[in-house]
């Protein structure tokens, strides 16, 4: 039984910060919204409107709001390790629960997404149609969103010991990640230290989730300056240093923001929390709405089912074109701006309809109306260790499909993985058996976590 976004509502707890639901609704919705302006269709193939029109680039300084997501991250974590510590028995393992607690809403959707376009690509590919240069476009741009999930899980786990750093040394926690995430960028343009860059994978985005758990006790108090800061930052990094204008990858770039990230994106992040901060008073009188509120809780239900579809959905109108015969006019000219509200809409109501269909998936467990039962002492440290072997195969996985794709299921097609050679089904089983590891590793707990 699940309970429903007006239950949801109507139950949310008087000192519950609700800007920060809004801001995880926004920022994902934002994501996709760009995901679908971005994607440059044509008969050739898939391109990218901002390599196509070099002029848009700018656009992503305001555009590129996965930092805000990872922020918002940090502070639901950060409260909800704590809350757990608190009611926890000594003897159980806290860093079991709380992964288990905080990765079931998240890897449940994501698992089925994978699975069933595994199977729709491993059918098409039986059919002799996986060559085709749209088809095979597609079924390697399906899962490239999955990085962010992969990162995201490794935000998750190294939740415990980031919070115990950040209360004992709070700002300073962030500096000293901050500070090593330019000391990697100092290492790969200034001395040419080779793989050193692959460090930021972490560094850049554990620094913008520490910022989270400096919101979560009010120590973010001069927005304004941080927001000034880090666009200042940024500018004067892109003016005068090796990094590109656009804050989102581009196809053939030498040097990405993103992939790995740089200290230009950290700085891009420190002026997006600086800004959203700034919204922060008006924002929650508005969410005191009953019926705003309401709509923010039933968007935070099914939030990542959107996002994990809305590719699925985007390559469906593209592909209903085709299939009606439709003209795709080239992209970036005036026929297809026409096309792109309509585009827009269309990809919009296919995304609702993955949504109906697979939000179950997502759906939270109705608040129990007994108490629950606590951990036994016996999966204390074991169930820390099996939690985090669970987790580790999960972000191994996840990443790894994110970089293989699904379009080469039946030819042993490989991407490297942290030196290590990785093919789809393997990254399916990665992410499979972690799954389960992370279910099995602690007692099932009917609490709510906060955030």
């Amino acid at each position: 039984m699940t309970a429903s976004a007006r239950d949801l509502a109507l139950a949310t707890p008087p000192g519950r910060d609700r800007y920060v639901d809004l801001l995880r609704v926004a920022s994902l919705g934002t994501v996709i919204g760009g995901h679908w302006l971005m994607a440059a269709v044509s008969g050739d193939g898939i391109g990218n409107l901002l390599a196509l029109v070099p002029g848009l680039q700018v656009l992503t300084w305001g555009l590129q709001v996965m930092p805000v997501f990872f922020f918002v991250g940090g502070f639901s974590h950060a409260l909800s390790y704590r809350s757990l510590a608190r009611r926890s028995d000594p003897a159980a393992s806290v860093y079991a629960a709380f992964l288990r607690a905080r990765l079931r809403r998240l890897l449940r959707p994501t698992l089925v997404f994978v699975l069933v376009w595994a199977a729709a690509a491993l059918a098409v590919q039986l059919a002799g149609h996986g060559g085709g240069r749209l088809t095979g476009a597609a079924l390697r741009m399906v899962t490239q969103p999955l990085w962010f999930i992969g990162i995201y899980l490794a935000m998750v786990a190294f939740t415990p010991p980031l919070v115990k750093l950040h209360e004992r040394h709070g700002w300073a926690a962030f500096a000293a990640l901050a500070g090593s995430a330019a000391l990697v960028d100092v290492l790969r343009f200034a001395f040419g230290v080779p793989y050193v860059e692959f460090l930021n994978f972490a560094l850049v985005w554990l620094a913008v989730h520490q910022l989270g758990f400096l919101r979560a006790d009010g120590r973010i108090r001069r927005p304004a300056v941080l927001a000034a800061a880090g666009l200042a930052g940024a500018v004067l990094l892109v003016a005068y240093g090796p990094y590109p204008l656009s804050m989102v990858g581009m196809p053939g770039e030498k040097v990405s923001n993103m992939a790995p990230p740089t200290l230009a994106l950290l700085a891009h992040a420190l002026w997006l929390v600086g800004a959203v901060q700034l919204l922060a008073r008006p924002a929650a009188a508005w969410l005191e709405r009953p019926r705003v509120w309401r709509g923010v809780v039933a968007a935070n239900g099914v939030a990542m089912t959107a996002f994990l579809w809305h590719l699925t959905a985007m390559l469906g109108v593209y592909g209903a074109q085709l299939a009606l015969g439709v003209d795709l006019p080239a992209p970036a000219g005036a026929a297809w701006w026409a096309q792109v509200p309509v585009r827009i809409l269309a990809a919009s109501a296919l995304t609702a309809g993955f949504v109906a269909l697979f939000r179950r998936f997502e759906a939270a467990p109705a608040a129990p109306a007994a108490p629950a039962e606590p951990h036994t002492p016996a999966a204390g440290g074991v169930g820390g260790l099996v939690a985090a072997l669970g987790i580790t195969l999960c972000l191994l996985g996840i990443l790894g499909l994110s970089m293989t794709g699904l379009g080469g299921l039946l030819d042993g097609h490989s991407a490297t993985l942290i030196a290590f050679p990785v093919t789809a089904p393997v990254a399916i089983g990665m992410a499979l058996a972690g799954a389960l590891l992370v279910e099995r590793s602690a007692p099932a707990r009917s609490v709510r976590l906060g955030g």
